[in-house]
This record gives structure tokens, sequence and C-alpha cells, in this order.
């Protein structure tokens, strides 16, 4: 049988061989290696911080040795120079690895680190000349008189601020022992910056409002009369609101032209760098149409001038924009607010857009107010603590919370009743700050903030000349102090 002959072009087929089979990262670290290809930014960043380090160290030691040099040169004399040189250098590298460092070998530690120190660090000292005097309830509040002088005293160091704090002695003294504060107080009462006022028996958070005309040397009264005296330009209580309304229309007396003042709050809308002005917020549980309409003129004064808001939008809570809707206050509200020249009445404010940023004034009755005011202080935490439910588990759940960390706080601040301290009292003559019963340090201090931005921004003169030269005035009517509460 013939052989075949065989093909030269035939080869013998290759051994098989296994390809290596490669690990694949987690995917925690995929996600991660995506996120920094993603974001350019933060990697050219973190390289020109660590290129900056090099070069510090560099010039660091080149100081230093030049330094050393000009030392055996110069003998003694320059030897104290070239240490000098030496430590500023290694100062400056010092600073340089302390600053860049943590950017460098660690950029999700500085990621969640935050915003840093908040709205109330000052850079700048403050000149002594421009302090503002303000009275102190210090009674007043679920936790007083503690922490409402923890708050004076931290508030002094960061406002341009002098405190008269008005309280009880045996309860402040007892308050300041197991907080110890004495230091702290002896050095601010030595500069000039605090001013123990003692008072008589103090008005309790569940007494009556009228309470304050039997006792007539409560911390609250006392408190007023230092405004009214002129030794004060503001007050700030966080005590009884009801109390504390009627001390400040007894002992202050109410704006010509206005029948009943109104809690003013501060609301905060989508617009971070805008708030809206929400009247009456508790101090008007049932309202007549020319008490709102009353309000409207007090809110739009108070945005324009403290606010500096150029033309203030009025706007009337009601469950429609229809003028023809809402119960009877509103339907007999609506054409006074809309028939008054003196500001810019938008038209109803559905519950909707209070929030919205298209109104800077609302104006509602003070049942209706409180309701928002409550609700909207427990937005905030709700808020917060979905956020966290929905956030997802494990290592996923720490990288993301860990880039998302800063936005968290600020939602946290612009929502959280403490950074906004408390409410304006508008409509008696002089500037009354109403805090939270449960105020502690940071509202004390955010509340005396607001009292300061009232006091220097000269809006009573404003308010002043409010009272009856307007057509509107017929409509006003003089009401009993002794109704409110």
């Amino acid at each position: 049988m013939p052989t075949k002959e065989p093909d030269p072009t035939d080869q013998p087929a290759a051994p098989y061989r296994a390809k290596p089979v490669r690990a694949k990262p987690s995917r925690a670290i995929r996600r991660l290696v995506i996120w920094y290809r993603r974001n350019a930014a933060v990697t050219t960043l973190v390289d020109t911080a660590s290129a900056l380090v090099d070069t510090a160290n560099a010039t660091a030691n080149v100081t230093a040795s030049m330094a050393g040099s000009m030392a055996g040169a110069a003998g003694n004399a320059a030897g104290s120079v070239a240490g000098a040189a030496s430590s500023v250098a290694g100062a400056a590298s010092s600073v340089a690895g302390s600053v860049l460092q943590p950017l460098v070998f660690d950029p999700l530690r500085r990621l969640q680190q935050g915003s840093g120190g908040g709205d109330l660090a000052r850079i700048e000292p403050i000149d002594d000349r421009q302090r503002l005097w303000v009275a102190v309830d210090g009674m007043g509040g679920d936790h007083a008189p503690g922490p409402i002088l923890e708050g004076c005293l931290r508030a002094v160091e960061l406002l341009p601020l002098r405190i008269r704090f008005v309280a009880e002695t045996e309860p402040l003294q007892a308050a300041i022992r197991a907080m110890g504060l004495q230091e702290e107080l002896n050095e601010a009462v030595a500069r000039g910056l605090l001013h123990l006022v003692a008072s008589g028996p103090s008005v309790a958070m569940n007494e009556e409002a009228k309470v304050v005309r039997r006792k007539r040397d409560a911390s609250i009264n006392l408190a007023m009369d230092l405004v009214k005296q002129g030794e004060a330009t503001a007050v700030y209580s966080a005590g009884n609101s009801g109390a504390v309304m009627a001390a400040a229309i007894f002992r202050l007396g109410r704006l010509k032209g206005i029948d009943r003042p109104a809690i003013g709050a501060l609301f905060p809308t989508k617009d971070p760098d805008q708030q809206v002005l929400v009247l009456d917020v508790g101090a008007n549980m049932d309202c007549r149409p020319e008490w709102l309409h009353q309000f409207a003129l007090l809110g739009n004064i108070y945005s324009r001038d403290v606010l500096q808001v150029r033309q203030p939008r009025i706007g009337l809570v009601n469950i429609g924009e229809e003028e023809c809707k809402g119960n009877e206050l509103c339907l007999k509200t609506y054409p006074l607010l809309a028939g008054d020249d003196r500001f810019l009445f938008a038209g109803n404010c559905e519950g909707r857009d209070i929030l919205s940023g298209d109104f800077d004034v609302v104006v509602c009755d003070g049942f209706s107010g409180n309701v928002l005011l409550k609700f909207l202080e427990s937005v905030g935490s709700v808020l917060l603590d979905v956020l966290r439910a929905e956030l997802p588990r494990g290592r996923r759940g720490k990288v993301g919370s860990a880039f998302l960390r800063s936005n968290l706080v600020r939602i946290k601040k612009r929502l959280d009743h403490a950074e906004h301290g408390g409410a304006l009292l508008l409509g008696v003559d002089g500037i009354c700050v109403i805090g939270h019963g449960s105020s502690k340090a940071l509202s004390v201090v955010s509340a005396l903030r607001l009292a300061h931005s009232a006091a220097s921004h000269g809006v009573m003169d404003d308010l002043h000349a409010l009272g009856g030269d307007s057509p509107a005035s017929a409509l006003l009517s003089s009401g009993d102090a002794a109704a409110c509460g």
C-alpha cells in the first residue's frame, strides 16, 4: 500500500496551555477607581499638593544648609540668624506637611471632615467700640440658667456684643459651679463684655402670661426695663412666650398704629441665600383681617431693612391661589393687602409655596403659623434619619456616606432650628427676640446674632415712622394689652 508523502507545510500542533485567570478586584475598589477617573480634578489636586510638599521640604533643607554655611562664615551673630532661618524653614515645612499631607495621603479623610468651623467662626478681631448692649433673660427656658449663660459667653467672643445677664443669684451660682463656667465668666466680666444683674423670682414656663404684672422684679421684666431705659438695644428670652409678649407690651409698649404684635420666624427656602419671614407663628391664635394687614406692614419693613430685600413680595397663606378661595379671614384680608400700595402683594401663598422662594414675607394667623413652625422643626431630623436608613450597608455605605458627609451637614444646618435660634416679636417699641424653650448654647448664639442684626440696621426708625399716616390707618384701633398670651 503506497505511503503518503509528508506535506512540508504541515506544522505540528502546539501543545495546549491554559490561560492564567486574573482575580477581579472587589466591587468597592472598582467603584472607587471609577470615581477617581471621572473626577480628574481631585487627582490633579492631589498630585499638585504632593509636589508642593516636596518643594516645601526641599526649600526647608536648602534654607537650613545655607543658614549653616552663613553661620560658619559670619561667627556667632550670623549663627543666631542662621538658627532663626532654620527654625522658620522648619516651621514652614511643618505647616506645609500638616496642611497638605492629609490631602495627599488620605483624601478620603479630608472629604470626611466636612466644611469646618461653621458660620459662627470669626477670623478678624472684634472692635470693642462697635459692641452693642443686649439684655438677656437668664431664667427663661427649660434649661436655664446654665446653658443660657454658656451661650452668652460664647456669643461675646463671636459677635460684637456686650450682654447684661439678668438672673436669680442662687440658681445662677449653682449652674456656674455645675458647668465649670466660673473662670470664663470672670474673664468676660473683667473685660467688660458681660454684666450680671440680680433679679427676683422668675416666671415659670407653665405660668400664665398675666403673672408678669405680679412678679415685677422677674428677670424678663428687668430685661425689658433695660431696653426701655436705653441701657440695652435689644432683649432676648427663651422663656414663656406668652409672658415675654405680655412683658414687652407692658414695659416697652406697642408701636403706634399696631393693635397686636406678631412673632416672625425666618424659614429656609430652596435658595441657600434666601429666607422667608413668616408671621404670626404663635402670638395671636385668632386674628382679624386688619391684624394680618398690620403683620404685612411690619414684615415688609423688616425684610427690606434687615434682610436687605429691595422689594419684598408679600403672600397670604391660603388653600389656593385664587382670590375667591379660603376661609372668612382670608377672604376679608385679601382686599386689604391688595389695596395697599406701600408694599408688593404677590397674592395667596399655598403651603407648598412657602419654601419655594417666590415670597419674602408670608402672613397668617398665629395658630396656622405655629403649626408650620413646629412642622418645619421636625423636617430636618426626619430627613436625615431617612437618608441614613437609605444609605447602603457595609463598605459601600461607608464610602458613599464619606463623600456625602459635608452635604448632609449643610442640609442639617439649613433645617436645624437651633441654627436660627429664635423669632422676632414685631410690633413692640423695641427689638425683642423670643427663643425656643429648649434653647441651649448654640441656639442662644444664633438668637443673639439675630438680635444684633436687627439692632444694627436701624429697623426701629422705620417702624416708628409706620404709624397712622396712611389711608389704611382708619382700620387700626388700639387693642388691649391684657388680651395677649
